[in-house]
């Protein structure tokens, strides 16, 4: 017996890095996921790497149509859904006389539009007593250089957290914050891997974890 025997799941970004890691522990208790992510070779590789009870679904979380399709065949698939994990974003860094419009769009659209247009588009298929899983951050209450765009966006989601919790609270819906350190995904070095500063920023971050070292 798992602690999810029978609930359905929606991870988005479950196709690497915190959300495949989450999707796989799911699975494990009992779970059945639907992942998205918006590489489709990456997310079938996911799939394949969770193995059963998972269905992949292509798609961009700041795209709203990609979402009503998203929402239509969960509900077509399922009929329900237990657990949001609103877990897909994007991370990059600009000091501040240096964000462009184009930059601050690309992280606000995913991290903020992406994820309350994900949580409000499935809502209508969640029973009460359901629960929502809202992946922010640490960097939402520290100054690190270079971040307040997507530390921006991170403080926005614990704002939903507590908002939605009181819009929620008639049916009973679990609306939850998680705040994670730098985290050594695939993600991540993928983002330090394009920037000439990329090993330093490595340090930066290690030394705001007591351990010295980023999260796996």
């Amino acid at each position: 017996m798992g602690k999810l025997d029978g609930k359905i799941a929606l991870i988005t970004g479950g196709n690497s890095g915190i959300g495949l890691a989450t999707a796989k522990q799911f699975v494990e208790e009992g779970a059945y996921v639907f992942i998205t992510g918006r590489r489709e070779a990456e997310l079938s590789k996911a799939a394949k790497e969770i193995g059963e009870n998972v269905t992949p679904v292509p798609g961009d979380v700041s795209n709203l149509d990609d979402l009503d399709r998203l929402a239509a065949q969960i509900k077509r698939e399922k009929g329900r859904l237990d657990i949001v994990f609103a877990n897909a974003g994007v991370a990059k860094y600009a000091p501040l006389g240096q964000i462009t419009e184009e930059f601050y769009d690309s992280i606000f659209d995913i991290n903020v539009k992406g994820l309350l247009f994900t949580v409000q588009k499935v809502l209508p298929l969640m029973p009460d007593g359901a629960s929502i899983i809202l992946n922010a951050s640490v960097v939402a209450s520290k100054g690190l250089a270079a971040n307040s765009v997507y530390s921006a966006t991170k403080a926005a989601i614990r704002s939903f957290a507590r908002t939605w919790t009181t819009d929620l609270k008639h049916r009973h819906i679990r609306v939850n914050a998680v705040s994670p350190g730098s985290t050594d995904t695939p993600g991540l070095n993928e983002l330090l891997a394009s920037t000439e500063t990329g090993l330093e920023r490595i340090k930066m971050l290690s030394n705001t974890v007591p351990l010295g070292r980023l999260g796996k």
